[in-house]
């Protein structure tokens, strides 16, 4: 069992670093609540023990303080009815829960309302990044947190990278035992940790996107763990020409040819098998009306640029998948957003969703990647979908998360 599970809440103030940056639309209403689903299970064990919840995050990027457009308030109705979903009679139902809003984080209200709450209650924290203390990483402000509970859980994978006062901070002003990780932080690490130090062979990193230069340190990293690296997406091309092919008017880093050619000779001398798409679904133009043919990737004609993998690649890449033990990936392999181009990345989806179905552990995790998995409906067909970007970006690169290692000590 877990810290967090093992760990009676009854009576406990339990002060709960949550991710609820999630996205709203122009009428405040959120527009996917993954985010917040995610921390539920975290809440409705604390509340289960009879003790109750105090809750905070932040919320976009705000500059000068408080404005509604970034108020947490907009949040309550979504997290109100996540947190009422449920049968009855299942043990973590309480029809009478109550979510309350306090209109700052540290101030005489938030006090207030932290030091009345009831067990059972939920009490929702105004934007962290109102008090630009919290990106500074301010121990006085972390301090002031501290004091409306005393319990601290983490369960903000989507922060850990970031040292803010919420995340990395706070944590000295509890005893070892009163600070953990929730559910949703301890499910991140073990399976970031499954597939980065204990990851069964053939161990396939499939790493698409842009640019060679956001995924260079993972690509580094991941050369003394994984058996294959599948290299897709706009960053596939600074490769191609790096080994000397004609990449027409795709995309390009030519600052970061060097790069390319020395993490291909670093991958033959440690029996990497690096694979870059062997054809390519070219267009005229970067639109969703442009004029497509597919084209080997070492030979695109001027005027012409890759947007997606093409059915040779999709073919190669597949096969390295379904052999694979253990599964990560990072980044789309064309421009999915646009159906057009979309047939790669889904292709590469449903091989994941295949290898996983026979037995392979599946990580998938960055925005775009998720977003993807999302979009084609399959998030529950792999074995672990990551709720942080960022985060898990530089854990994969071999970096100590500030929000980790206040907690671990």
């Amino acid at each position: 069992m877990s810290k967090f599970s093992d760990f009676n809440f009854s009576g406990h103030k339990a002060l709960i670093r949550v991710d609820f940056n999630v996205p709203i639309d122009m009428d405040f209403n959120v527009t996917d609540n993954t985010r917040i689903i995610a921390t539920i299970p975290t809440i409705k064990k604390i509340l289960a023990d009879g003790g109750s919840v105090i809750l905070m995050t932040h919320l976009g990027r705000p500059k000068d303080g408080a404005v509604d457009k970034y108020s947490v308030k907009h949040l309550i109705n979504s997290l109100y009815k996540l947190l009422h979903v449920g049968h009855p009679n299942s043990d973590n139902y309480n029809e009478n829960t109550k979510v309350l809003f306090a209109d700052d984080c540290i101030g005489t209200q938030a006090v207030l309302a932290a030091s009345i709450l009831k067990p059972g209650e939920v009490l929702l924290l105004e934007n962290l990044r109102f008090y630009k203390e919290e990106e500074k990483g301010d121990e006085a402000f972390a301090e002031k947190l501290s004091k409306l509970g005393d319990v601290y859980v983490n369960d903000a994978f989507g922060t850990a990278h970031r040292a803010h006062a919420s995340t990395a901070v706070i944590a000295k002003f509890f005893e070892a035992n009163n600070k953990m990780f929730g559910l949703l932080m301890e499910s991140e690490v073990l399976s970031a940790e499954k597939v980065l130090h204990q990851a069964k062979k053939p161990f396939t990193a499939i790493i698409g996107g842009a640019k060679v230069s956001d995924k260079i340190l993972i690509i580094e990293n991941l050369l003394d763990r994984a058996t294959d690296i599948i290299i897709g997406g706009g960053m596939a091309y600074t490769f191609m020409k790096a080994r000397g092919g004609k990449i027409g008017n795709s995309l390009c880093e030519d600052d970061r040819l060097e790069t390319a050619k020395e993490i291909l000779e670093k991958a033959k001398q440690k029996n990497v098998s690096i694979h870059l798409p062997e054809d390519s679904v070219i267009a005229d133009k970067f639109a969703s009306d442009a004029t497509t043919k597919n084209c080997p990737s070492d030979a695109i004609p001027d005027g012409w640029m890759g947007l997606d993998i093409g059915g040779k690649a999709i073919d190669i890449f597949s096969a390295v998948i379904n052999k694979s033990k253990t599964i990560l990936w990072n980044g789309p392999m064309g421009v999915f957003e646009m159906e057009k181009f979309q047939n790669g990345t889904k292709a590469i989806a449903l091989a994941v969703v295949e290898s996983t179905k026979n037995g392979a552990f599946s990580l998938v995790g960055g925005g775009d990647s998720v977003a993807a998995i999302n979009q084609f409906n399959l998030a529950d067909k792999v074995s672990y979908v990551s709720t942080g970007g960022g985060a898990m970006l530089e854990y994969f690169e071999g970096k100590v998360l500030p929000g980790i290692a206040a907690v671990q000590g």
